[in-house]
Protein backbone atom coordinates (compact mmCIF):
# COMPACT_ATOMS: atom_id res chain seq x y z
CA UNK A 1 0.00 0.00 0.00
CA UNK A 2 1.92 3.14 -1.18
CA UNK A 3 0.14 7.16 -0.87
CA UNK A 4 0.16 9.86 -3.26
CA UNK A 5 -1.66 13.33 -2.76
CA UNK A 6 -4.88 13.65 -3.87
CA UNK A 7 -5.14 16.02 -7.48
CA UNK A 8 -7.77 18.05 -9.17
CA UNK A 9 -7.65 20.38 -11.93
CA UNK A 10 -6.93 23.94 -12.18
CA UNK A 11 -8.73 26.17 -13.61
CA UNK A 12 -12.04 25.50 -15.55
CA UNK A 13 -11.91 24.39 -19.07
CA UNK A 14 -14.73 23.89 -21.24
CA UNK A 15 -15.59 22.05 -24.85
CA UNK A 16 -18.94 21.51 -27.32
CA UNK A 17 -19.58 18.76 -29.33
CA UNK A 18 -22.46 16.36 -30.12
CA UNK A 19 -23.33 13.31 -28.32
CA UNK A 20 -22.67 10.23 -30.59
CA UNK A 21 -25.33 8.41 -29.48
CA UNK A 22 -27.91 10.42 -28.49
CA UNK A 23 -26.79 13.33 -31.41
CA UNK A 24 -27.67 16.31 -29.10
CA UNK A 25 -25.43 19.34 -28.77
CA UNK A 26 -23.49 19.44 -25.46
CA UNK A 27 -21.75 21.70 -23.40
CA UNK A 28 -19.16 19.84 -21.02
CA UNK A 29 -16.84 21.83 -18.14
CA UNK A 30 -14.27 20.55 -15.77
CA UNK A 31 -14.52 22.36 -12.60
CA UNK A 32 -11.68 21.74 -9.66
CA UNK A 33 -13.42 20.22 -6.82
CA UNK A 34 -12.51 19.88 -3.04
CA UNK A 35 -10.67 16.98 -1.36
CA UNK A 36 -12.76 13.89 -0.53
CA UNK A 37 -15.50 15.14 -3.23
CA UNK A 38 -14.70 12.69 -5.72
CA UNK A 39 -15.26 12.17 -9.42
CA UNK A 40 -19.01 13.49 -10.29
CA UNK A 41 -21.33 14.75 -12.67
CA UNK A 42 -24.07 17.07 -12.82
CA UNK A 43 -26.66 17.41 -14.99
CA UNK A 44 -26.43 21.64 -15.40
CA UNK A 45 -29.76 21.53 -17.86
CA UNK A 46 -32.06 20.03 -15.29
CA UNK A 47 -33.43 22.07 -12.04
CA UNK A 48 -31.52 21.71 -9.03
CA UNK A 49 -28.34 20.81 -11.31
CA UNK A 50 -28.39 17.26 -9.83
CA UNK A 51 -25.48 15.01 -9.29
CA UNK A 52 -24.65 11.30 -10.24
CA UNK A 53 -21.33 10.34 -8.44
CA UNK A 54 -18.95 8.45 -10.71
CA UNK A 55 -19.11 4.78 -9.18
CA UNK A 56 -19.71 1.70 -10.44
CA UNK A 57 -23.49 1.50 -7.88
CA UNK A 58 -24.80 4.39 -10.01
CA UNK A 59 -24.43 1.84 -13.67
CA UNK A 60 -27.83 1.08 -14.96
CA UNK A 61 -27.11 0.04 -18.70
CA UNK A 62 -24.31 -1.11 -20.36
CA UNK A 63 -25.49 -2.25 -23.65
CA UNK A 64 -23.25 -0.06 -25.71
CA UNK A 65 -21.81 2.15 -23.69
CA UNK A 66 -21.70 2.79 -20.04
CA UNK A 67 -24.64 4.82 -18.65
CA UNK A 68 -25.39 6.56 -14.82
CA UNK A 69 -28.55 6.61 -13.40
CA UNK A 70 -29.95 8.03 -10.01
CA UNK A 71 -33.96 8.03 -10.08
CA UNK A 72 -35.26 9.83 -13.88
CA UNK A 73 -31.39 11.55 -14.12
CA UNK A 74 -29.54 9.76 -16.86
CA UNK A 75 -25.86 10.14 -17.96
CA UNK A 76 -24.72 7.90 -21.12
CA UNK A 77 -21.58 7.04 -22.66
CA UNK A 78 -19.05 8.15 -19.56
CA UNK A 79 -16.87 5.72 -20.35
CA UNK A 80 -13.98 7.59 -22.51
CA UNK A 81 -14.33 11.01 -20.31
CA UNK A 82 -13.66 8.74 -16.74
CA UNK A 83 -10.97 7.13 -18.97
CA UNK A 84 -9.01 10.03 -19.15
CA UNK A 85 -9.50 11.32 -15.95
CA UNK A 86 -8.65 7.98 -14.26
CA UNK A 87 -4.92 8.00 -16.69
CA UNK A 88 -4.30 11.33 -15.12
CA UNK A 89 -4.85 10.09 -11.55
CA UNK A 90 -7.46 13.38 -10.75
CA UNK A 91 -9.11 12.18 -7.88
CA UNK A 92 -11.56 14.93 -7.31
CA UNK A 93 -13.20 16.54 -10.06
CA UNK A 94 -16.74 18.28 -11.34
CA UNK A 95 -17.73 17.11 -14.69
CA UNK A 96 -20.82 20.01 -15.65
CA UNK A 97 -22.77 18.45 -18.42
CA UNK A 98 -25.34 20.52 -20.64
CA UNK A 99 -27.36 16.98 -21.65
CA UNK A 100 -27.35 13.70 -20.82
CA UNK A 101 -23.89 12.38 -22.94
CA UNK A 102 -20.74 13.83 -22.95
CA UNK A 103 -19.45 15.31 -26.57
CA UNK A 104 -18.04 12.15 -28.64
CA UNK A 105 -15.13 14.56 -29.91
CA UNK A 106 -13.18 11.97 -32.97
CA UNK A 107 -15.20 8.91 -30.94
CA UNK A 108 -11.49 8.47 -28.51
CA UNK A 109 -10.06 10.13 -25.29
CA UNK A 110 -8.24 12.69 -27.75
CA UNK A 111 -10.76 15.82 -26.46
CA UNK A 112 -10.61 14.74 -22.58
CA UNK A 113 -6.85 14.72 -22.31
CA UNK A 114 -6.90 18.24 -24.26
CA UNK A 115 -9.22 19.54 -21.79
CA UNK A 116 -6.62 18.18 -18.80
CA UNK A 117 -4.08 19.60 -20.29
CA UNK A 118 -5.72 23.17 -20.66
CA UNK A 119 -6.94 23.00 -16.96
CA UNK A 120 -3.70 21.62 -15.51
CA UNK A 121 -3.37 19.45 -12.17
CA UNK A 122 -2.73 20.49 -8.96
CA UNK A 123 -2.14 18.47 -5.62
CA UNK A 124 -4.01 18.72 -2.80
CA UNK A 125 -2.77 18.30 0.77
CA UNK A 126 -5.04 15.10 1.30
CA UNK A 127 -3.79 11.96 0.38
CA UNK A 128 -5.06 9.00 -1.88
CA UNK A 129 -4.27 5.28 -0.97
CA UNK A 130 -2.73 2.96 -3.72
CA UNK A 131 -3.83 -0.75 -3.39
CA UNK A 132 -2.21 -3.73 -4.52
CA UNK A 133 -4.77 -6.76 -5.04
CA UNK A 134 -3.65 -9.52 -2.81
CA UNK A 135 -5.42 -12.26 -4.58
CA UNK A 136 -7.23 -13.00 -8.72
CA UNK A 137 -10.58 -11.70 -9.14
CA UNK A 138 -12.41 -13.16 -11.95
CA UNK A 139 -14.89 -13.30 -14.01
CA UNK A 140 -16.45 -15.37 -17.37
CA UNK A 141 -19.70 -15.30 -19.24
CA UNK A 142 -19.84 -17.76 -22.18
CA UNK A 143 -16.67 -16.73 -24.65
CA UNK A 144 -15.95 -13.62 -22.82
CA UNK A 145 -12.96 -13.75 -19.62
CA UNK A 146 -12.07 -11.10 -17.35
CA UNK A 147 -9.25 -12.10 -14.37
CA UNK A 148 -7.11 -9.80 -11.96
CA UNK A 149 -3.89 -10.65 -10.75
CA UNK A 150 -1.50 -9.11 -8.63
CA UNK A 151 0.84 -6.82 -9.99
CA UNK A 152 3.39 -4.21 -9.18
CA UNK A 153 1.99 -2.04 -11.33
CA UNK A 154 -1.46 -1.36 -13.09
CA UNK A 155 -1.51 -3.20 -16.51
CA UNK A 156 -4.15 -3.83 -18.74
CA UNK A 157 -4.70 -6.54 -21.45
CA UNK A 158 -7.05 -6.96 -23.75
CA UNK A 159 -7.34 -10.08 -26.90
CA UNK A 160 -10.30 -9.07 -29.52
CA UNK A 161 -11.30 -11.83 -31.75
CA UNK A 162 -13.54 -11.35 -34.46
CA UNK A 163 -13.34 -14.09 -36.80
CA UNK A 164 -16.08 -13.64 -38.99
CA UNK A 165 -14.48 -9.97 -39.95
CA UNK A 166 -11.63 -10.49 -41.57
CA UNK A 167 -10.08 -6.51 -41.31
CA UNK A 168 -10.54 -7.49 -37.29
CA UNK A 169 -9.71 -10.64 -36.73
CA UNK A 170 -7.41 -11.17 -33.63
CA UNK A 171 -5.56 -8.39 -31.89
CA UNK A 172 -3.99 -8.48 -28.68
CA UNK A 173 -2.31 -5.46 -26.40
CA UNK A 174 -0.80 -4.60 -23.31
CA UNK A 175 -0.51 -1.70 -21.61
CA UNK A 176 0.68 -0.25 -18.17
CA UNK A 177 -1.19 3.00 -17.41
CA UNK A 178 0.33 6.25 -16.86
CA UNK A 179 -0.72 9.13 -18.03
CA UNK A 180 2.21 9.06 -20.67
CA UNK A 181 1.22 6.09 -22.14
CA UNK A 182 -2.67 6.42 -22.24
CA UNK A 183 -2.00 9.89 -24.00
CA UNK A 184 0.70 8.26 -26.72
CA UNK A 185 -1.68 4.69 -27.09
CA UNK A 186 -4.62 4.78 -26.39
CA UNK A 187 -6.13 8.02 -26.49
CA UNK A 188 -6.42 8.93 -30.02
CA UNK A 189 -7.93 5.32 -30.82
CA UNK A 190 -11.68 5.80 -31.89
CA UNK A 191 -15.12 3.95 -31.40
CA UNK A 192 -16.08 1.04 -34.21
CA UNK A 193 -18.73 -0.50 -35.29
CA UNK A 194 -19.21 -3.03 -37.78
CA UNK A 195 -21.45 -2.73 -40.43
CA UNK A 196 -23.52 -5.26 -40.52
CA UNK A 197 -24.71 -3.54 -36.85
CA UNK A 198 -24.98 0.02 -37.61
CA UNK A 199 -28.93 -0.26 -39.04
CA UNK A 200 -29.27 -2.70 -35.54
CA UNK A 201 -28.08 0.28 -33.73
CA UNK A 202 -30.06 3.07 -35.60
CA UNK A 203 -33.25 1.11 -35.08
CA UNK A 204 -32.60 1.38 -30.90
CA UNK A 205 -32.04 4.77 -31.11
CA UNK A 206 -28.80 4.61 -31.00
CA UNK A 207 -25.58 6.68 -32.81
CA UNK A 208 -27.76 9.58 -33.64
CA UNK A 209 -24.92 11.54 -33.71
CA UNK A 210 -22.57 8.60 -35.09
CA UNK A 211 -20.52 9.55 -38.08
CA UNK A 212 -17.03 8.94 -39.80
CA UNK A 213 -16.15 12.22 -37.93
CA UNK A 214 -15.95 10.27 -34.52
CA UNK A 215 -16.51 6.19 -35.11
CA UNK A 216 -14.26 3.66 -37.39
CA UNK A 217 -16.80 1.14 -39.08
CA UNK A 218 -15.04 -2.24 -40.20
CA UNK A 219 -17.19 -4.33 -43.16
CA UNK A 220 -15.25 -7.51 -44.35
CA UNK A 221 -11.71 -6.86 -45.24
CA UNK A 222 -12.60 -2.98 -45.54
CA UNK A 223 -12.14 -0.86 -42.97
CA UNK A 224 -13.97 3.16 -43.75
CA UNK A 225 -12.62 5.95 -41.66
CA UNK A 226 -11.23 9.69 -41.88
CA UNK A 227 -7.63 9.94 -42.91
CA UNK A 228 -7.15 5.63 -41.81
CA UNK A 229 -6.69 4.04 -38.94
CA UNK A 230 -4.30 5.82 -36.42
CA UNK A 231 -3.01 2.45 -35.66
CA UNK A 232 -2.96 -1.34 -37.01
CA UNK A 233 -4.73 -2.39 -34.02
CA UNK A 234 -6.56 0.68 -33.30
CA UNK A 235 -10.01 -1.40 -32.22
CA UNK A 236 -8.12 -3.66 -29.37
CA UNK A 237 -6.62 -0.08 -28.28
CA UNK A 238 -10.36 1.24 -27.98
CA UNK A 239 -11.72 -1.74 -25.74
CA UNK A 240 -8.55 -0.78 -23.29
CA UNK A 241 -8.84 2.50 -23.34
CA UNK A 242 -13.22 1.51 -22.90
CA UNK A 243 -11.79 -0.68 -20.04
CA UNK A 244 -9.95 1.84 -18.34
CA UNK A 245 -12.85 4.37 -17.73
CA UNK A 246 -15.51 1.02 -17.32
CA UNK A 247 -13.22 0.06 -14.32
CA UNK A 248 -12.48 3.55 -12.88
CA UNK A 249 -16.22 3.20 -11.40
CA UNK A 250 -14.54 0.94 -8.71
CA UNK A 251 -13.30 4.37 -7.04
CA UNK A 252 -10.48 2.77 -6.13
CA UNK A 253 -6.43 2.87 -7.56
CA UNK A 254 -4.81 -0.49 -7.23
CA UNK A 255 -1.46 -2.14 -8.51
CA UNK A 256 -3.38 -4.79 -10.68
CA UNK A 257 -2.67 -6.76 -14.09
CA UNK A 258 -6.42 -7.29 -15.57
CA UNK A 259 -6.13 -9.84 -18.37
CA UNK A 260 -9.61 -9.45 -21.04
CA UNK A 261 -10.62 -11.48 -23.74
CA UNK A 262 -14.05 -10.51 -26.10
CA UNK A 263 -14.72 -8.57 -22.95
CA UNK A 264 -17.16 -5.95 -23.59
CA UNK A 265 -19.26 -2.87 -21.10
CA UNK A 266 -21.88 -5.76 -19.41
CA UNK A 267 -18.60 -7.66 -18.70
CA UNK A 268 -16.70 -4.90 -17.85
CA UNK A 269 -19.60 -3.57 -15.07
CA UNK A 270 -20.08 -7.17 -13.61
CA UNK A 271 -16.63 -7.24 -13.33
CA UNK A 272 -15.98 -4.59 -11.99
CA UNK A 273 -18.35 -5.06 -8.93
CA UNK A 274 -16.47 -8.39 -8.18
CA UNK A 275 -13.02 -6.65 -8.08
CA UNK A 276 -14.38 -3.52 -5.84
CA UNK A 277 -15.52 -6.56 -2.97
CA UNK A 278 -12.37 -7.99 -3.15
CA UNK A 279 -10.34 -4.72 -3.15
CA UNK A 280 -12.74 -3.63 -0.49
CA UNK A 281 -12.67 -6.77 1.62
CA UNK A 282 -8.75 -6.76 1.40
CA UNK A 283 -8.05 -3.28 2.31
CA UNK A 284 -10.61 -3.16 5.90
Amino acid sequence: MTTRKQRTVGKIVEYSGVGIHTGHDVLIRFIPAEIGEGIYFKRIDLPGEPIIPAAVEYVFDTSRSTNLAINDVRIYTVEHVLAAVRAYEIDNLCIELSAHEPPAGNGSSDVFVDMIHQAGIVEQSATKTIVSLQNPVYHSEGDVHLVAIPSDEYRLSYTLHYPQTKALGSQYFSLALTAESFTKELAPCRTFALYEEISFLMDRGLIKGGSLDNAVVVKDEAVISKNGLFFPDEMVRHKVLDMVGDLSLIGIQCKAHIIAIRSGHPANFRFAQKLYSQLSLENR
